[in-house]
């Protein structure tokens, strides 16, 4: 799958906490089934991509993950493809493992993997990320995984950086040395709206790149990033209180599509 330039709907399966992880209460089977459950109706819904990430195993590790997640997460994404054998599927491994969420990825079948920090350092919650393109980049190769593409954040939610840089030299730097397939733009927590000046900026720094904003897009704000991005990733929205995490509404689901699909038309 190349997400080319047309428009992109993509929905997020917030995890619930994984075995191993603090809060952990349900087995894999349980969670796999309720995943697939999440999918099918993003299916219905005509989303064009879906992402599996484990939202709920906070307090997140930096970056390796444990085995136990790796397991998990593939079982849960190989529950998605066998639910919706078309839909195309995307790994995110919180907080910045790409490295298991690209071999999840070649491993299920996936298009794609989100990487929070692609390249440079952020200072987070679980202390300075530094980024590993170079390793990412040619273990793709390595697993002949060329057609998984890196979507990748610039100056990710929930993150500062080390020193001031301007988002659009980030954002050329992201496509340009770091090779990413696609450029995602954050607010500044989970559920944050995207800031349109900013995202115009990174819009104009990312060329070929298509940009998607990856927060807080909700209907209401859709008509405004008509011009600004090529797609969205949305969770928040999807359920039915609009906070992340927990079981995708239906009904928000189908109502966000429609929305997306009138705006984007």
């Amino acid at each position: 799958m190349n997400v080319s330039h047309r428009p992109r709907l993509c929905g997020v399966l917030h995890l619930p906490p994984l075995p191993g992880s603090p809060r952990a209460s349900d087995g894999v089977g349980a969670i796999a089934r309720a995943t697939a459950r999440d999918a099918r109706l993003l299916a219905a819904a005509g989303y064009d991509l879906v992402i599996v990430e484990n939202f709920g195993d906070a307090p997140f590790f930096r970056d390796a993950v444990p085995a136990i997640t790796i397991a998990a997460m593939t079982s849960c994404a190989l529950a998605v493809r066998e639910a919706c054998p078309q839909l195309p599927l995307g790994i995110n491994v919180l907080r910045n493992d790409a490295l298991a969420a690209l071999s999840i990825a070649v491993a299920v079948g996936a298009s794609c993997v989100r990487v929070n920090v692609l390249s440079g350092a952020r200072v987070t919650d679980q202390g300075v990320i530094e980024g590993r393109a170079a390793e990412l980049l040619r273990l793709r190769r390595e697993l002949t995984g060329e057609g998984v593409e890196v979507w990748a954040d610039v100056a990710v939610k929930h993150s500062a950086p080390l020193a001031a840089r301007e988002v659009g030299e980030e954002t050329r730097d992201l496509v340009q040395r770091a090779l990413a397939d696609a450029v995602l733009v954050t607010g500044s927590g989970t559920g944050e709206t995207v800031d349109p000046e900013r995202l115009a900026v990174v819009r104009a720094a990312a060329g070929r790149a298509p940009v998607l904003v990856a927060s807080g897009a909700s209907v209401a704000g859709l008509p405004a990033l008509v011009k600004l991005c090529d797609g969205v990733i949305v969770g928040s929205a999807l359920r039915a209180d609009g906070r992340a995490g927990g079981a995708v509404d239906g009904d928000a689901a189908r109502r966000f599509a429609t929305a997306f699909r009138a705006a984007f038309a």
